[in-house]
C-alpha cells in the first residue's frame, strides 16, 4: 500500500540585537534586559490601545498615561530579566555546569530580591523566591522539550 507524508517547518525571521559591553555577564544581563523590557513595553502599549478603542476616543492625558506605562513597565520587567539572566550566568560560572539547577538558583535569588525590594515580610520573600525557582525550573525544562 503507497504511502505519503508531508513534513516542513514554520521559522520566523529571528532578529538579534548585540550590545558589546566587553563581558559576557553585563552582554546577557543587557541583552535580557532589552529583550524582556521591550515585550513589556508592547504589551502595555497593546493593553492601552485595547482601552482607548474600547472607550472610542483619546486625550492628551491618556496617551501620556500610556507613555509613562510603557516605560515603567518596560523598565520595571527589564530589570527583573536582567537579574535573573544575571544570576543564572553567575552560578553556571561559580558551579562550572550548565543545567536547570542554575535556572533554579537565578529564579530563586531573583524572586527573592524582587520582593525585598517591595519590601515584603520574610515569609512572602520565601514564598517569591520558592515561586521565582518553580518558574525559571519549569521554563528551562520547557525549552529542553523544544
Amino acid at each position: 500500500m503507497p504511502r505519503s507524508s508531508f513534513s516542513g517547518s514554520l521559522s520566523s525571521p529571528k532578529l538579534d540585537v548585540v550590545i558589546d559591553m566587553g563581558n559576557p555577564f553585563l552582554n546577557l544581563t543587557v541583552d535580557g534586559f532589552l529583550k524582556i523590557g521591550a515585550v513589556a513595553a508592547t504589551r502595555s502599549v497593546a493593553e492601552d490601545t485595547f482601552h482607548i478603542i474600547r472607550k472610542g476616543s483619546i486625550s492628551s492625558n491618556d496617551f501620556e498615561k500610556s507613555l509613562k506605562k510603557m516605560c515603567k513597565e518596560g523598565a520595571y520587567w527589564g530589570a527583573i530579566a536582567g537579574v535573573y539572566v544575571g544570576m543564572e550566568y553567575g552560578v553556571e560560572r561559580i558551579r562550572g555546569t550548565r543545567d536547570w539547577k542554575n535556572a533554579m538558583f537565578g529564579g530563586a535569588v531573583t524572586g527573592a530580591l524582587v520582593s525585598a525590594a517591595s519590601n515584603n515580610k520574610k515569609d512572602k520573600i520565601a514564598v517569591d523566591a520558592i515561586t521565582g525557582a518553580a518558574i525559571a525550573t519549569a521554563a528551562e525544562f520547557i525549552n529542553y522539550l523544544t
